[in-house]
């Protein structure tokens, strides 16, 4: 990834007084701008009205969990975290930020995994701004940022390991959901620290075939699941078929020769392995 180059600009606390004081200024000079002009003294009580609009121009409101990023005639003058009303520098523009915690889901993303196989892949970004003038200055939209940076995240990530791994060697998509968004999460937050955002949590919400390949690696799925499944069931029927001779021989009731012991053997693995019920033929001995 190119790194990207930011501005020098570094937040800090903006200067500024309780806006409750610049209120009580105003008022004493609207107050005296209505007292002149009902004595007639015009230019005293124009004087007044314009130093009570100045005034008001420097007044910010901050709502809790917001910031203030100050500037003053295209200057940053500092950021205001704190909520309430304040009196900054008369005519500078405040521009709020919101410091929540927000919510990115990403569309369903059509992707090629490592071994080129189309997959559909989205994922939820939690983040919050933790730099306000990062956020403001360093790019354009911070919120249209963080869309882009991780769709972008989210297709490099999931190009980098198999949907499924079925020789259950390495990470995969499927298997290893948590180290996949682990390994989201560190890429977003070195594509976002740009923007003075940081990463809380990422999720995939959405993990799938495409729907042209779907069919085929669905029926692949199940062949495996098969043949596991048979592993299993031909271990335990040689266990429980050499389990069965040796209780029969155990105390030297019965003695099998090794024709009989293959036949023994055979029979309870075909019953055992078998998809179907076996049907017992029961021996009731021989006419001559």
């Amino acid at each position: 990834m190119d790194e990207t180059r930011s501005s020098n600009i570094v937040e800090h606390n903006a200067s500024k007084i309780n806006g409750f004081i610049g209120i009580l200024v105003i008022l004493i000079f609207v107050a005296g701008a209505i007292y002149s002009l009902i004595n007639q003294r015009v230019v005293l009580g124009v004087i007044a009205i314009a130093v009570a609009i100045i005034i008001f121009s420097g007044l910010a409101i901050v709502q809790p969990n917001n910031a203030a990023v100050v500037t003053f005639f295209g200057k940053y003058k500092g950021s205001i975290r704190e909520n309430g009303i304040w009196m900054v520098i008369p005519f500078s523009v405040s521009r709020k930020v919101t410091l929540r915690v927000q919510n990115f889901n990403s569309e369903r993303l059509k992707v090629n995994d490592v071994n080129g196989n189309p997959v559909e892949i989205a994922a939820v970004i939690v983040f919050k701004v933790i730099d306000a003038a990062k956020a403001t200055f360093d790019v354009d939209s911070y919120k249209e940022f963080v869309e882009i940076q991780s769709e972008t995240a989210v297709r490099h990530v999931a190009a980098k390991y198999p949907y499924d791994n079925f020789e259950d060697t390495g990470f995969s998509l499927r298997g290893n959901a948590d180290e996949v968004s682990t390994q989201l999460l560190k890429e977003l937050q070195e594509r976002l620290s740009v923007a003075g955002v940081e990463v809380i949590e990422t999720r995939l919400t959405h993990l799938a075939y495409a729907t042209e390949i779907a069919s085929a690696m669905l029926q692949r799925q199940q062949a495996s699941a098969i043949l596991a499944a048979r592993q299993i069931i031909v271990d335990g029927a040689v266990g429980m078929a050499q389990l069965a001779i040796e209780k029969l021989e155990q105390g030297g009731t019965l003695e099998l020769d090794q024709e009989r012991k293959v036949n023994m053997i055979n029979n309870l693995l075909v019953a055992i392995v078998s998809d179907r019920s076996a049907q017992p033929i029961i021996n009731v001995g021989s006419l001559y």
